[in-house]
């Protein structure tokens, strides 16, 4: 039986790359955030494990790498954020201020 995504442009998106599009799709998707049962595992050329959640549209399948940084954009989205930039501008999407847990904020 031939699978229906057999056909679909593959597309692996690293967090420097996300766009507001992407972005979107993720959230739509995954609006509580994904788990581990959502997460693909491959080994990519280098033979290291990549591990990503897959959104597929008409005629692309992405996987998006898991990070840090893509759970708390998830987690802080707001389409109000990108209203001016294009729906493929990769710049558009910047990284979260991630604070270390374990550092405590100190007044000098």
């Amino acid at each position: 039986m031939k699978n229906r995504y057999e056909n679909l442009k593959r597309v692996i998106v690293d967090f420097k790359k996300l766009t507001p599009e992407i972005l979107a799709l993720l959230v739509k998707k995954y609006p509580d955030g994904y788990d581990d049962d959502d997460i693909v595992a491959f080994k990519n050329q280098h033979n290291e494990t990549i591990e990503a959640v897959e959104i597929i549209t008409a005629d692309t399948k992405y996987l998006v790498k898991v990070s840090t940084k893509l759970e708390v954009t998830m987690e802080n989205y707001d389409v109000d954020d990108y209203e001016d930039f294009e729906d493929d501008d990769p710049d558009a999407v910047q990284p979260p201020d991630l604070i270390d847990e374990n550092t405590e904020d100190k007044d000098d």
